[in-house]
């Protein structure tokens, strides 16, 4: 049976513009994704989503899952059937928690069913099936470091970085990503999405850290204000010796802490567990692929 790792995806930074007349918010972003995540398979059978993992009881109906419209989207553009395929996903993100779960799931099944069904499919051709799926999918579908801008669709390799070691830690609230935006557009605090001026490469995470400091996460007040545990974990991160920068990833409500080398974040998310054994922790790699 195939598997694929459909890794978690951070936003390093996030610039969200104003609402365009289509009521869509541009974007400028620079993506990364860790060496964990929840893990797609697939197999021939019955056309089935199959969910284990700690996280599978908060998925919702099946049909409405990723991995299912993915796969409708790429019978639809081939443009023939194939054969029945039943996948397997191992949820071990939690829902609704600015981890880009879903697309990158969707992404692990795009990837699964070229890979065995449909080799001739070239990657630009899987690219736009992916980013039909949402802002997330084309970035998500490889798991690569890239500055995403438009809607997310339009990526760019991004500039050389380190491998940054990282802890992310989730208080267990989900966070609606539709009642962020609406708290952001009521409070009309929109980024600038040109991308700002990047290094062509980072040396050190604290290098990195040092920069990304000067951007920020237009998402992450709204998502404080939806889920003040957010906020909680931030201020908690921000306390710790070992974090060079804390933020929100995404809409929330998952926050990436950077730290400079392994032990120390291998320390940190002790702490953590330690402080707040309700909270999702989870050390990581931060770059990709991984696989």
């Amino acid at each position: 049976m195939p598997a694929r790792l459909a890794p978690a995806k951070v936003n390093l930074f996030l610039h969200v513009g104003a609402p365009t007349a289509d009521g869509y918010h541009p974007i400028c972003s620079l993506m990364v994704f860790a060496d964990v995540g929840d893990r797609v398979s697939m197999e021939l059978g019955e056309g089935r989503l199959t969910a284990s993992g700690p996280f599978a009881g908060g998925l919702g109906r099946e049909s409405d899952n990723l991995i299912i419209r993915a796969v409708r989207a790429f019978v639809a553009d081939l443009g023939r059937p194939m054969a029945e395929l039943s996948f397997g996903l191992d949820k071990r993100l939690p829902i609704a928690s600015g981890l880009g779960g879903g697309s990158s799931d969707a992404g692990a099944a795009l990837r699964l069913i070229r890979d065995v069904f449909a080799p001739q499919v070239d990657d630009a051709r899987l690219e736009a099936v992916a980013a039909r799926l949402g802002a997330d999918g084309a970035a998500c579908l490889w798991g690569r470091p890239v500055l995403a801008q438009g809607r997310g669709e339009r990526l760019t390799p991004a500039p050389g970085l380190p491998v940054l070691h990282a802890v992310l830690v989730n208080p267990g609230v989900p966070v609606s990503t539709p009642e962020v935006y609406r708290r952001l557009d009521a409070a009309g605090a929109f980024g600038d999405v040109t991308p700002p001026v990047m290094p062509d490469a980072f040396e050190s995470p604290q290098e990195v850290a040092a920069w990304l400091a000067t951007q920020g996460n237009d998402l992450e007040a709204p998502a404080v204000a939806a889920a003040p545990e957010i906020g909680t974990v931030l201020d908690t991160l921000r306390d710790e010796p070992e974090v060079l920068l804390a933020r929100v990833s995404g809409s929330g409500g998952t926050c990436f802490a950077l730290c400079g080398d392994d032990i120390a974040a291998e320390t940190l998310a002790e702490r953590i567990e330690a402080m707040a054994p309700h909270w999702w922790v989870e050390r990581c790699r931060l770059g990709g692929p991984w696989e």
